[in-house]
């Protein structure tokens, strides 16, 4: 069995989610010597996460940071955890619901996501900053 594991620091981006597919990709190029497995990508942070849907369409992504936006409000009075803002505590509640790990399953050296799947960072933090992902990938 062979195990490649590689650090991504992604760039600052805005609020949103965002496709990020081709640099993990990129970042893990001994994929190719993996015929069947598993790839592993995990953020390093409680206010950001990692989910796959829609890769085609930007109104997905956009509709994704409306729903969440209404359900997990900013300014909320009960919240008290507020040290970073009005979008701490909810940043941290979005990252919970959507998680922090995403796996795809290796076929034929490649990421067996569907044809409509792409990998997104969501961040959901105003200001997050650059972002660390751990992408990990074994099998034969």
């Amino acid at each position: 069995m062979k195990i490649f594991q590689q650090s991504l620091q992604l760039k600052e981006r805005k609020r949103g989610f965002h496709l990020i597919t081709a640099e993990i990709m990129q970042a893990l190029p001994q994929l190719n010597e993996i015929k069947t497995g598993i790839c592993q990508v995990f953020i390093q942070h409680t206010s950001a996460s990692l989910t796959i849907n829609e890769n085609a369409d930007l109104t997905v992504r956009k509709d994704f940071e409306t729903w969440f936006n209404k359900t997990v409000a900013e300014n909320d009075k009960d919240f008290l955890h507020d040290d970073e803002g009005s979008d701490d505590m909810p940043a941290h509640i979005k990252a919970s619901l959507l998680g922090s790990s995403v796996m795809i399953p290796i076929s034929n050296s490649r990421l067996a996501l569907g044809m409509w799947q792409g990998i997104y960072l969501c961040e959901h933090r105003n200001h997050g900053g650059e972002r660390n992902l751990i992408i990990t990938a074994w099998g034969e």
